[in-house]
This record gives structure tokens, C-alpha cells and sequence, in this order.
């Protein structure tokens, strides 16, 4: 992952997945792969990371104005995460 600097506007990243099921796997792949770029590069962004059974692998982003986003990532490959990821992070306005 290209590890960047997120948009100002970006307030919260949540992250929920399952500790042990097979449809969190590329999510908690990507999460290895990514969290220390990410936080590095955005020391001040809360990054919050959730992990209950049987729960569904999704990424949530809390904007500016109290506007969230979410993107569902069950049965996907840590790189399909990355993508959907990244897309869901330059939609900030």
C-alpha cells in the first residue's frame, strides 16, 4: 500500500471484523499491511479497530459535518480491500 497522508476532512476511521472467521481475513490482512503507514502518516486520525465474533468486515469514515461512509469488505482479498479503501477515502469532499 502507498502509504499517504488522508484528506483533512477525514475524522475517524472505524474499522469492525471478526477475529477468526474466513470472510474477515483480507480485511484483517490489509489492517496488518497498512496500520503502521497509516498512522504514521496521520498521527492525529483516530483509527479504531473493532474485532467481535461473527460480526460483518467493514470499514466506516466519519467526515467533517458528522458525515460517515461505509464500505462492507466480507470474502474480499487484502488487495480488494485496499482498493475499496482507497476509494472510499478520496471521496471526502
Amino acid at each position: 500500500m502507498s502509504v499517504r497522508a488522508l484528506s483533512k476532512s477525514l475524522k475517524e476511521l472505524r474499522v469492525h471484523m471478526s477475529q477468526n472467521s474466513p470472510a474477515s481475513r483480507g480485511l484483517r490482512d490489509f489492517i496488518i499491511k497498512a496500520y503502521p503507514g497509516l498512522k504514521d502518516a496521520n498521527p492525529t486520525l483516530p483509527i479504531l479497530i473493532r474485532e467481535a465474533s461473527g460480526v460483518e468486515s467493514r470499514i466506516i469514515a466519519r467526515f467533517e459535518l458528522g458525515q460517515e461512509r461505509k464500505i462492507v469488505v466480507d470474502n474480499l482479498s487484502a488487495n480488494d480491500v485496499e482498493q475499496k479503501f482507497n476509494a472510499l477515502v478520496s471521496g471526502a469532499k
